[in-house]
């Protein structure tokens, strides 16, 4: 039965969850990188009313902040998936993208720091939107063609544009764990990403 492994508390006093169980294979999940784009979290959380044993490590909801006041970043203005300390992180001028005053400065960074150092996955799958793609960083083209066709997106290496302090590169460049960053249609209601998104799910339960 799944569980909650792992927890800290946000700026705004909401909680960030690592959901397994005890006999995890050490593949994760993460939903909502950007609290503008929720549908990660229905999707897992969807998912785990009727996989409840599910061996899949999860983090539902990476910026609960984000998501409480409809924002791409976090509670301080700092866009996550570029606060993390790789070799291309930069500071930049404060906008939705901003990466932060220094890298790894946010909580829910250190967070997923703190899981991916215990945990040690050897593969991530992160939910995103808009962009309707498969998009991937380390070794992944393999299993990045296979969600492509379950999900009928293209795939593609690269997203079109620099993303400096990206956990995509932290993870799949830096580290070569194969990571995934599953765009999904915004203009799809989420209801019909059900379906596609938890045999997506189901294929990494098999790896």
């Amino acid at each position: 039965m799944v569980k909650v492994l792992k927890t800290a508390t946000t700026k705004l006093n909401n909680k960030i969850e690592l959901l397994g169980n005890d006999n995890h294979k050490n593949i994760l999940v993460i939903g909502v990188f950007h609290g503008d784009e929720p549908q990660g979290k229905f999707l897992i959380d969807e998912y785990l009313k009727i996989n409840p044993n599910s061996q899949l490590l999860f983090i539902p909801c990476l910026n609960p902040d984000g998501m409480a006041i409809d924002t791409r970043t976090n509670s301080n203005g700092v866009d996550l998936n570029r606060n993390f300390p790789t070799k291309n992180w930069e500071l930049t001028e404060r906008n939705d993208s901003f990466g932060g005053e220094i890298s790894a400065s946010e909580i829910e960074t250190k967070f997923l720091i703190d899981v991916i150092n215990e945990y040690k996955p050897v593969a991530v799958l992160t939910l995103h939107a808009p962009f309707k793609v498969v998009n991937y960083d380390g070794p992944a083209d393999e299993i990045a063609e296979k969600i492509g066709r379950i999900i009928c997106y293209p795939v593609a290496a690269s997203i079109g544009y620099p993303t400096p302090g990206s956990f995509g590169t932290y993870m799949g460049v830096e580290r070569n764990i194969p990571t995934i960053t599953l765009e999904l249609d915004e203009e799809c209601p989420v209801q019909d990403l059900i379906e596609p998104v938890h045999k997506i799910f189901e294929l990494f339960e098999k790896i």
